[in-house]
């Protein structure tokens, strides 16, 4: 067995993605396992370097994890020769720079979404790969979560028949900071600063919507503030210029119809932050992080609607669990994988640079949509 070094530059892990999911969830959990092995006799062993703008949090996190690299000069470590991979999870406004920066270094390309704050920019970064020949590739974590790949599952073996609609409710409070710390970021709320739920979860939509049941090929959204004050770090009040609620509706490839609920102002009152219910000719799910639930043509109860009784029958007793049959990994490591087969094996991938500009156009469609309170269709785009 032959130990390959790669080594990642990882820009963005002192925030909270980019340290919990892909640095000590995805990369140091490659470690602990002793690597990827590429299954040709060769074992990738990824040597992460730590990138970004604070010295002192970066040498925190290696000394709590034993790494010995890490650098806040972005165009110094690009000029490494030893450094193969670029990843980036910075703030979306920082993200476009850096990644065309790591495509002219000849580094392959692995990033968080947005890949950028507009179209145009998302597609720049994807012809530009595609012209100099590196592999790149974009976060769709969602994916590869077990909920969702119990329904995919479902719909590759034709349980739904012709699917009709997706409707998907995802959210929670987050606190405004005055008496409870928030748990996002203050800039996610300031428009100024890339922040707003659009721009956050329609590129999640775009991809989910487009792997399992279709292209979008139209949006109608209502985006909205509803909390207007907010308090950041540092307990002082400041304007909410970005978008905490979505109300979106998809026209999908087919003629299936998805109704999407986002919100950053939403107590939780489902069994998942995140949930989907796929209705079609032949049967029913719910879908959430993990879980999966299923309601057949053939068992589908008669509700009787009488507002002057209590109801008697318990609906979600009325669902059948699908069983996991397999264990399901770390989505976001489970993704890492195929992307370093990709780069190292030649592995077959597709979630790519242009499929993340899929996402930001969504993205920038939802908020033209918005805006201007209308039904806008979605073109394709290509290089």
């Amino acid at each position: 067995m032959t130990r390959k070094t790669v080594r990642i530059a990882m820009n963005g892990v002192t925030g909270r993605m980019g340290y919990r999911q892909h640095l000590v969830r995805s990369i140091l959990a490659l470690r602990e396992q002793g690597g990827l092995d590429l299954g040709d006799g060769t074992v990738l062993w990824p040597e992460p370097i730590l990138l970004g703008r604070r010295e002192h949090a970066l040498r925190d996190i290696a000394g709590r994890h034993g790494l010995d690299h890490v650098s806040t000069d972005l165009d110094a470590v690009l000029a490494d020769p030893s450094v193969d991979i670029y990843f980036d999870a910075q703030v979306t406004s920082a993200r476009e720079e850096a990644i065309a920066k790591a495509i002219a270094a000849g580094k392959h390309i692995y990033t968080e979404k947005p890949t950028a704050t507009g179209l145009d920019g998302a597609l720049r970064l994807a012809r530009l790969a595609h012209d100099k020949g590196v592999k790149h590739g974009v976060v769709q974590d969602k994916i590869f979560l077990p909920g969702l790949l119990k329904l995919k599952r479902l719909i590759d073996g034709g349980f739904f028949g012709r699917i009709l609609s997706v409707r998907g409710e995802f959210g929670y409070w987050v606190f405004e900071g005055d008496w409870q710390p928030a748990q996002r970021p203050s800039w996610n709320y300031r428009a100024e600063d890339g922040g707003g739920i659009v721009v956050d979860m329609f590129p999640h939509w775009e991809y989910v919507l487009h792997e399992l049941f279709g292209r979008v090929t139209s949006v109608q959204a209502l985006a909205t503030t509803h909390i207007p004050q907010r308090w950041d770090e540092q307990g002082k009040p400041y304007d909410a210029t970005a978008d905490d609620a979505a109300y979106g509706v998809f026209e999908l490839e087919g003629g299936a119809v998805a109704q999407i609920n986002s919100s950053w102002a939403v107590r939780v009152h489902r069994d998942e932050l995140v949930e989907f219910q796929v209705d079609g000719t032949e049967g029913s799910a719910v879908a959430g992080l993990r879980n999966c639930r299923v309601q057949h043509r053939s068992a589908t109860p008669k509700p009787v609607w009488n507002p002057d009784i209590p109801a008697t029958e318990v609906f979600r007793d009325q669902w059948q669990e699908v069983p996991d049959n397999t264990e399901f990994d770390n989505g976001f490591k489970a993704q890492w994988e195929l992307f370093l087969k990709h780069v190292y094996a030649d592995a077959p991938y597709h979630w790519d640079l242009l499929a993340g500009a899929r996402g930001v156009q969504l993205a920038e469609l939802g908020l033209r949509s918005s805006a201007e309170g209308r039904r806008i269709d979605v073109p394709e785009i290509s290089l």
